[in-house]
């Protein structure tokens, strides 16, 4: 309970909104470091091959339509740490190369209310080529206030009717960590909830996840007529509510809605939305909602209401496309705001095949039961599962400890296979700020376990160049030895030094050295 003196606001005002703009002010590409604020699930290289396949089928069906003389923008709302665009991009250049049609040309622009992480985004290298080549470009953009882009690299500013085409937005976990309405169904009247918010105050030790971990939500209710009357914007949605639902708190999408207006007016044709989020697009899940309660993850976020977006682009003349089927961690949905949807024939069948029949979801649900489950697949198993999910680097550097143990009975198959998919992998990794993994040297060690020497001491030296720390001596005896079997002599044993100044009393080196020095 509150006392007299705290003030109560509207949930869609209320500071917490702030103080979640704060904190990935505050925290930038930190935030999704080792999993802080959840980023595995909506990044992964399968979400965006499967975000490529329907990205490229758009791209089709504008061509075959015969607009395919104006650039397609792609914009990323809230793109976090950049990993899902990169993966996009990387897929959808593939895509395009392989299939050897002509489409439009596209400029993928990566957006944040978060000015430090643009600037971390047009620095990170591996962004740098799709730089150069003018497919990705950058812009702060406030999704509650701002009309326009200002792209940071061409200084292009996109402003209202400026495009021909229609705009395509990517939205993943972003819907959920924006302000909503919030309303009660209670005998077929509407309630507004507002809500009282307490939490320590800025004495600038207190960082905003700290203050975030010590929010508390008091809800109080107000008759809101407002949202029953004709002129509403949304009234055939909440009229729905009041027939259907009864002692239910609903969260309402209408800055999601405005944002997406805005975004609408800035292409003479539409937009198509791709969303991913904790997103509840069933009217079933929102039957005796309880009131909601802050889903923490160093930052916080809600379940975002796609059911009242369905309805409300439907009724507009929009498809929507949803899975048929429950979904268990991330929901995957298409809105078609555009003329004649029914001619975006192979973006629709992209969605079925790529989300609706196996998605993100599925795969997602399938990689918890095999992180439990580990030390007891096989090696085909593995190759099957990593080759499924994109030859994610993050599968691989779990599951090389299992893969060493099955090195001994490996065919030649088997290791070609690893190293093919290594190869693929390292040629689409993508770096994570503040994430101190050293793939290479994984990979190093590795390919040494399967004798392939050369490839071996390639990715050991790129490890050994990348370590700020002091390089442990296993991976200088690898090198050593690597060097021996390509008959480097020379530089075998300016490695074995190396690894004796690390372990002076490391006794196959000093065998070794003495070896080679005697026969000087």
């Amino acid at each position: 309970m509150t006392d007299n003196n705290t003030p109560v606001y509207r949930f869609s005002e209320a500071p917490i909104w702030n103080l979640l703009w704060e904190y990935y002010e505050e925290e930038g590409l930190r935030a999704w470091s080792n999993d802080q604020v959840p980023q595995y699930v909506t990044s992964n290289p399968m979400i965006g091959d499967a975000y490529a396949e329907m990205i490229f089928g758009f791209l089709q069906d504008r061509a075959n339509q015969g607009f395919g003389s104006e650039p397609v923008y792609i914009v990323e709302l809230g793109a976090g740490a950049g990993r899902l665009a990169y993966h996009v991009i990387h897929e959808l250049r593939e895509l395009i190369d392989y299939a050897g049609i002509d489409v439009p040309n596209f400029c993928y622009v990566m957006t944040d209310l978060a000015m430090n992480n643009v600037t971390a985004w047009q620095q990170h290298p591996a962004l740098q080529s799709f730089i150069a080549e003018g497919i990705v470009d950058f812009a702060r953009f406030n999704a509650v206030e701002d009309t326009e882009l200002h792209l940071a690299v061409s200084g292009k500013v996109i402003k209202q009717g400026d495009l021909k085409q229609p705009v395509l937005v990517v939205a993943n976990y972003f819907f959920d960590g924006i302000p909503q309405d919030l309303i009660y169904i209670g005998d077929g009247k509407v309630h507004e909830v507002d809500v009282a918010v307490q939490y320590p105050e800025s004495d600038g030790v207190l960082k905003a996840s700290e203050r975030i971990s010590q929010i508390q939500l008091d809800y109080t209710y107000r008759h809101a007529p407002e949202y029953e009357q004709d002129d509403y914007p949304y009234r055939s949605v909440i009229a729905m509510y009041q027939e259907h639902m009864e002692d239910s708190h609903i969260l309402f999408p209408a800055a999601a809605f405005t944002c997406l207006d805005r975004l609408n007016a800035l292409s003479e044709a539409g937009f198509l939305l791709i969303t991913a989020d904790k997103g509840d697009h069933l009217m079933e899940k929102w039957q005796f909602a309880e009131p909601p309660e802050l889903i923490l993850h160093g930052s916080f976020s809600f379940t975002a209401n796609y059911h009242a977006m369905q309805q409300v682009y439907e009724q507009r003349g929009a498809e929507v496309l949803f899975p048929t089927q429950h979904y268990s961690s991330i929901n995957i949905g298409c809105i078609l705001s555009l003329e004649k949807p029914a001619k975006y024939p192979n973006m629709r069948l992209a969605y079925r095949r790529s989300v609706e029949r196996f998605g993100p979801d599925e795969f997602f649900s399938l990689k918890l039961w095999v992180d439990q489950h580990l030390d007891s697949i096989g090696l085909q198993q593995i190759l099957s599962f990593w080759r499924l999910g994109g030859y994610d680097a993050e599968f691989f550097i779990q599951t090389t400890k299992q893969i060493s143990s099955l090195m001994p009975e490996a065919t030649d198959d088997e290791k070609e296979d690893i190293l093919s998919g290594i190869e693929t992998m390292w040629s689409s990794y993508y770096v994570m700020e503040h994430q101190h993994y050293d793939l290479a040297l994984d990979i190093g060690l590795v390919l040494f376990e399967m004798d392939m020497y050369e490839q071996s001491k390639r990715f050991l030296e790129i490890s050994v160049a990348g370590e700020k720390e002091e390089v442990v001596s296993t991976v200088y005896y690898c090198l050593a030895i690597s060097c021996f079997e390509l008959d480097q002599i020379e530089e075998g044993a300016q490695y074995l030094r190396k690894l004796l100044e690390v372990e002076p009393d490391h006794e196959e080196a000093l065998a070794l050295i003495s070896h080679f020095e005697s026969m000087e």
